[in-house]
C-alpha cells in the first residue's frame, strides 16, 4: 500500500467510525427506519450527481435492478436498520467492535461456500476474534451476562448482513456494472425498499421537526458516511485490493470510540477494550502481513 492509500484507509475508517457517532445523536430524536432512509436517500442523490458528472449512468436491465434489490437489503436496509436500533440501548464504541466481526463472518462464510480456503493461520485469527466477541459480549456458562444483549445481538447480526453482502456482491463485475454505478444503484434500491416500511412503520408526518444537530447529523450521515464513504472504499478497493482494505476495520472501533468519548460522554470499559484487543489481534493474524514480517525478522 502507498502512503495514499493508507490516507484513503484512515479517512475511511474515520468516516465509518463516525456513523456510530452520527446514529447515536439522530436515535435520540428519530426512529430507526426514518434514520436509515434519510441516509440511504440523500446519498442516493448525491452518488446520482457524481455518476453524471462522470458520464456514467445507471444500468436498464432488469436483471442488475434484481441484484442491486438484495444487495441494498442486505448492504444496507437491513444493517443500517439493525445497527441504529442497536445504538439506542448500548454505547456507540461497543457498536462499532461488534461490527468489526464482519470479516470473521465473510472467511467463515466464504469457507463453507468453497469460495476460499481457511488456513491455519485464518483459522487462528478467527479463533481470536470469536474469543474476542465473547469478551465483549460477557459471554458465561449461564448465557449472556451483558446489559442489552438483544441491543448486542442486532449488531452482530448487521456484521454477518454486510458479510453476506460481501459474498453476494462480487457478481456485479460479471454483470459489467462499475462499481460506482454498484454503489448508486444499491443505495437507491435500499431507498425504494425502506419507502412502505417507513411509512407504514414510522409514520413520519406524526414526527416532531428534529432540531439542528439531529438534522446535521443525518446530512453527515448520508454525504460523508454514505456517499464520500463508497467513493473512497472503491478507490481503495481498486488500488489496494481487498486483503489490504480489511484492515479499516481495526481502526473504525478506534475513531468511533474517540467520537463517542469525545462527543457523546461515553466510558469504555476494561472489558470493552480487552475484546476489541483480540478482535484485533485476530484480524491482524487474517490479513497474515505482519505475522509474516515477524517471522522473517525472527529468522
Amino acid at each position: 500500500m502507498s502512503g495514499s492509500d493508507w490516507a484513503i484507509l484512515a479517512i475511511l475508517s474515520i468516516l465509518w467510525g463516525g456513523s456510530f457517532f452520527f446514529n447515536g445523536v439522530a436515535v435520540a430524536a428519530l426512529p430507526p427506519l426514518t434514520i436509515v432512509i434519510c441516509r440511504t436517500g440523500l446519498a442516493a442523490l448525491i452518488l446520482m450527481a457524481v455518476l453524471r458528472l462522470r458520464g456514467q449512468s445507471l444500468p436498464r436491465d432488469a436483471m442488475v435492478w434484481r441484484a442491486f434489490l438484495v444487495m441494498g437489503l442486505l448492504n444496507n436496509v437491513i444493517p443500517f436498520g439493525l445497527i441504529v436500533w442497536g445504538q439506542g440501548q448500548i454505547a456507540s464504541g461497543l457498536a462499532a467492535v461488534l461490527n468489526a466481526t464482519t470479516p470473521l463472518f465473510s472467511l467463515t462464510f466464504a469457507a463453507l461456500l468453497g469460495r476460499e480456503a481457511l488456513t491455519p493461520g485464518r483459522v487462528c485469527g478467527l479463533a481470536f476474534g470469536i474469543l474476542g466477541v465473547a469478551v465483549m459480549l460477557d459471554i458465561r456458562v449461564s448465557g449472556l451476562g451483558a446489559d442489552h444483549p438483544l441491543a448486542q445481538m442486532a449488531i452482530l447480526g448487521a456484521a454477518i448482513s454486510y458479510a453476506c453482502a460481501g459474498l453476494y456482491g462480487r457478481r456485479f463485475a460479471a454483470l459489467g456494472v462499475t462499481p460506482m454505478a454498484t454503489a448508486t444503484g444499491q443505495v437507491t434500491a435500499a431507498t425504494l425498499l425502506l419507502v412502505p416500511l417507513v411509512l407504514w412503520v414510522d409514520r413520519p408526518w406524526t414526527l416532531d421537526l428534529p432540531g439542528t444537530g439531529v438534522i446535521l447529523s443525518l446530512l453527515g450521515l448520508a454525504s460523508l458516511c454514505t456517499a464520500l464513504a463508497y467513493i473512497l472504499y472503491f478507490r481503495l478497493l481498486a488500488s489496494a485490493g481487498p486483503t489490504n482494505l480489511l484492515l479499516v476495520t481495526l481502526l473504525v472501533p478506534v475513531s468511533a470510540i474517540l467520537l463517542g468519548i469525545a462527543f457523546l460522554g461515553e466510558a469504555l470499559t476494561p472489558r470493552q477494550l480487552a475484546g476489541m484487543a483480540l478482535i484485533g489481534c485476530g484480524l491482524l493474524v487474517i490479513d497474515g502481513r505482519l505475522p509474516a514480517r515477524l517471522l522473517q525478522g525472527l529468522r
